[in-house]
């Protein structure tokens, strides 16, 4: 009975494989009004499309339970009106009112002093907190799991300062939510900011996707409208699922894994002491820099945070972060690999695979790493939508109204820019942002190129030094090179696949993932010292980095 229950799905052709298991790795999508005009429809188009991902997360063992999901918006200030009159103060003009999405511990006190860790940092960033207001939710439609571990959900309102700017009270708001959470860890306070921003909003929890909607009354409600909504379906493989790191978080979605995070993260820390805001903030009130605790994602989207708030724009942080790969593009426009190059000397790329949605509340768009390893496809429609997402059809839209498809290829970006009403594609985009500074001006003048010595000869054959003897046309392996290599723990294997390709032919090595040697340190046999240290990898890729 199996075996033709198998045969008709067609498997006896493809044993191994089946487009029926083509639902890896986590979901996400991003629907925006090209002209920024805030809609409920844009809202109930994102709720539907993120249960149309459910089939990428993961369900806990109480089939209640899912890894998380989430919506990012702009904030619907009408959605406050109510709380706003209840505390005595003036309905706020959108720009004017930032919102603190905050999950607080559980326990009365400690809640207490949650609420107090960021009332006394807002007040310490010059901001007037006007009040606190509890999130309607209703915990009975979660599973047990969830339940057990749901954290208290309140938001914290606060006025824009008289004669500030947008920018600086965004900065603002950042530079008191790092304060914050300084103090919740001093304190040891179970503290996580979900958002705060007067732009964007995070709605998220330790949920399936179709009980977003039903546990948060907001996102019910008729008055909660926006131009943007980006959402999440998370499937997690290399950290527990949790509130906190449901996504999205502060600005991104990510779908796939950082594969390079404990480098990225060590040099994010190596470098701290250095970083500095251009208004003379220093790294003190920017820590913690990078979360060690946190998800590849949540580390990522730190990052993306600080050099966002630091002046620079949401995609030319993440062409910083998450390159193209320029040096192996030739047909690349001088100034686009100026910007590359100029920036690989300041930050290390965060290497993927990774899908990336993301937003600011004004800007919108979706990238990919440079691999490609994940999909992200988009559609444009002539009544002014684009709807990007994991996958087609994750948000239903009128075929018939469609004026452009496509998908991003590796390294590859599209953004909308709600305030000018425009949809910016790759190129466009990049030359943009790359158009902003001389960065090849700045390399040549700058930068101090080192000159080696001329390389050796290399040898025919990576065994046998140049004086090797010849016997039959072939060099012959020098006995005292062999003796050496024999002494240092160098294999034929080796030789053939790391020495060769990288002093023969001046490649990188390529190795399997798939070793089957024991590790060094249980090894019967002598190893090399290099043989010790390993390289941390993702456990989990989806698909397969290495076939």
């Amino acid at each position: 009975m199996i075996t033709s229950s198998l045969r008709r799905i067609g498997v006896d052709q493809a044993p191994l494989y089946h487009p029926s298991y083509e639902r890896d790795a986590c979901g996400v999508g991003l629907v925006v009004d090209i002209a920024g005009r805030p809609s409920r429809d844009i809202v109930e188009r994102a709720l539907s499309g993120v249960v149309n991902l459910t089939h990428r997360g993961g369900v806990g063992a109480d089939e209640r339970t899912g890894d998380g999901a989430g919506l990012l918006t702009q904030i619907p200030t009408a959605l406050f009106a109510a709380d706003l009159e209840r505390l005595g103060q003036q309905p706020l003009a959108t720009g004017e009112l930032g919102v603190a999405m905050v999950f607080l511990p559980r326990d009365a006190a400690a809640a207490a002093a949650g609420r107090r860790a960021l009332e006394a940092a807002f007040d310490a960033a010059g901001l007037t907190a006007l009040g606190w207001r509890e999130v309607p939710v209703d915990p009975d439609v979660l599973g047990p799991t969830a339940v057990a571990t749901m954290p208290r959900i309140e938001q914290l309102m606060i006025r824009r300062p008289e004669g500030c700017d947008e920018e600086t009270f965004e900065r603002k708001l950042f530079l008191a939510r790092k304060g914050a959470e300084r103090t919740a860890e001093r304190q040891n306070i179970d503290l996580f900011v979900v958002s705060c921003s007067a732009r964007t909003l995070i709605y998220k929890g330790f949920c399936l996707p179709r009980d977003l909607a039903a546990f948060y009354a907001d996102l019910r409600n008729p008055a909660y409208e926006s131009a943007i909504a980006l959402f999440h379906q998370r499937y997690s493989t290399n950290t527990f699922p949790t509130w906190a790191l449901a996504q999205p978080f502060r600005f991104l979605a990510h779908n796939g894994e950082i594969n390079t995070i404990q480098g990225n993260r060590s040099w994010m820390e190596a470098r701290a002491p250095e970083l500095a805001f251009a208004d003379g903030t220093g790294v003190d009130a920017l820590r913690p820099v990078v979360s060690w605790s946190g998800s590849d994602s949540l580390s990522l989207d730190d990052v993306v945070g600080l050099l966002h708030h630091g002046g620079r724009s949401l995609p030319h942080a993440l062409m910083m972060l998450v390159p193209e790969p320029w040096e192996q593009l030739p047909e690349m426009p001088s100034e686009l690999r100026a910007f590359y190059d100029f920036h690989a000397g300041m930050i290390e790329q965060w290497d993927g695979p990774a899908a990336l949605a993301f937003s600011d509340g004004v800007l919108a768009g979706a990238t990919l790493d440079r691999n490609g390893l994940r999909p992200l496809r988009y559609a444009i429609t002539s009544d002014g939508l684009l709807v990007a997402g994991s996958e087609a059809g994750t948000v239903a839209i009128d075929q018939s109204t469609v004026v452009e498809k496509g998908r991003l290829g590796p390294g590859q970006m599209i953004v909308v820019d709600t305030r000018r009403g425009v949809v910016l594609r790759n190129d466009d985009l990049k030359a943009e942002v790359a158009g902003g500074a001389p960065y090849g001006a700045w390399l040549a003048a700058n930068r101090v190129q080192l000159d080696g010595a001329e390389p050796e000869p290399v040898p025919e054959s990576p065994t046998a030094p140049v004086e090797g003897a010849r016997t039959n046309g072939r060099v012959k392996p020098d006995p005292g090179v062999v003796a050496i290599q024999r002494a240092f723990g160098y294999t034929a294997e080796e030789l053939r696949l790391i020495v060769q390709p990288m002093a023969g032919e001046t490649k990188e090595p390529t190795w399997s993932m798939g070793d089957d040697a024991p590790l060094a340190v249980l090894s019967e046999k002598p190893r090399p010292l290099a043989s010790y240290f390993r390289q941390r990898f993702a456990q989990v890729t989806n698909p397969a980095i290495d076939s």
